[in-house]
């Protein structure tokens, strides 16, 4: 099973306040790097020229919703039994937890339990496959289509670094409970350990995950984040020629990007960005803002040359509600526009009374003339 497989598992499935998203693919420089969620769009790929990826993505919120529990015990079908590739050796007459099943999935990397869960959630591989790519379409995932739950080649079934990179910014970020899985190094199912395929796991006491994959046709294939302090970094290396330069290439791009690059608040939360002028209403102005961090991730010594511009809808009219979305901010960087984040009302603004209302519709009229 390819990279995701399992981490897309775990999720119904960048902009968590990560320090940013290094993603590469064959053997390339660590200067291809896609943008970090934060700042909107990761570099874009060639979907004809990346590897397969499988990512079933709901277990987590099924989990979550308490629709299946860890403790629940599954009956292995016979094509679960049998799949293909990597397994961790379930047995069709032996019940077996959610939670080896997960723990089989994650880091022993088994198609078999993929399928068990796959039927567990959603009654047929083929079922959770569309419900897969409900998700991946909900999500802005242009250029992933799933044909399976386990990653095997088949055609069709692809995906890129940089929809990896934002699948893997949402595990992390709204699934915090299940991502220490990703960290586990080896799991012991039926008498058989098998190691986490994360080199990195054993090398470097900074990485957490994230998921290893290999097949003929994608080669060998990893996603891994590590986090210094309050930063972290995810690095996508697709299809390297062996696992020991997938590890390698992953660490160069996590060193780099730490390296290379700051992380930067735009503003506090909650603290007036700009004051915004209201029509019609018991105030005159409006407070707005943002109501949860922002972080861009820049080149180190760029911070000072950003420039945010809030953009107002006009005109604002009251009632105005609180968290009501009033306008546009756009970050520039060095006059080049490089992201954009809805301007929050930061207090609410009733209705003014019969004559201030009055009296702002005879100067709005004005206004528009």
């Amino acid at each position: 099973m390819l990279p995701l497989a399992r981490a897309a598992m775990m999720l119904a499935i960048a902009a968590l306040p990560f320090a940013g998203v290094a993603a590469t693919k064959r053997h390339a420089h660590p200067a291809q790097r896609a943008a970090p969620p934060p700042a909107a769009s990761a570099a874009s790929a060639n979907a004809s020229d990346v590897p397969v990826i499988a990512a079933p993505a709901w277990l987590v919120l099924a989990l979550r919703a308490k629709k299946i529990a860890p403790a629940q015990m599954v009956n292995v079908s016979t094509k679960a039994w049998k799949a293909e590739g990597s397994r961790m050796f379930v047995e069709p007459k032996t019940p077996v937890s959610v939670d080896d099943l997960v723990h089989g999935m994650i880091v022993q990397s088994g198609n078999d339990a993929s399928i068990a869960l796959a039927e567990l959630v959603a009654g047929s591989e083929d079922a959770m496959v569309a419900r897969m790519n409900q998700e991946a379409a909900r999500m802005g995932l242009a250029h992933t289509r799933f044909t399976n739950v386990t990653g095997l080649t088949e055609p069709q079934h692809a995906s890129t670094a940089a929809d990896l990179a934002k699948l893997t910014a949402t595990l992390i970020r709204d699934f915090p409970e299940y991502y220490p899985i990703y960290a586990t190094k080896e799991f012991r199912y039926n008498n058989i350990s098998q190691p986490n395929r994360n080199r990195l796991l054993g090398t470097d006491p900074t990485v957490d995950g994230v998921k290893s994959g290999h097949t003929e046709a994608a080669g060998w294939c990893l996603i891994a984040s590590a986090k210094h302090g309050e930063r972290r970094l995810v690095a996508v290396v697709l299809g390297a020629k062996s696992d020991a330069a997938r590890a390698q290439e992953a660490e160069r791009l996590l060193n780099w990007g730490f390296a290379a690059f700051d992380t930067v608040q735009l503003y506090q939360p909650g603290k007036p960005l700009a004051t915004l002028r209201v029509w019609k209403g018991a105030q005159r102005e409006v407070k707005a803002g943002f109501l949860a961090d922002r972080y861009l991730t820049l080149p180190k010594g760029k911070a000072d040359k950003l420039a945010l511009t809030a953009q107002a809808q006009e005109p604002l009219i009251a009632p105005i509600a609180s968290a009501q979305t009033l306008g546009t901010v756009k970050v520039s960087l060095e006059g080049k526009p490089i992201a954009e984040f809805p301007l929050i009302a930061l207090e609410e603004v009733p209705e003014g009374n019969f004559f201030s209302r009055t009296w702002d519709t005879v100067r709005l009229r004005f206004e528009k003339k």
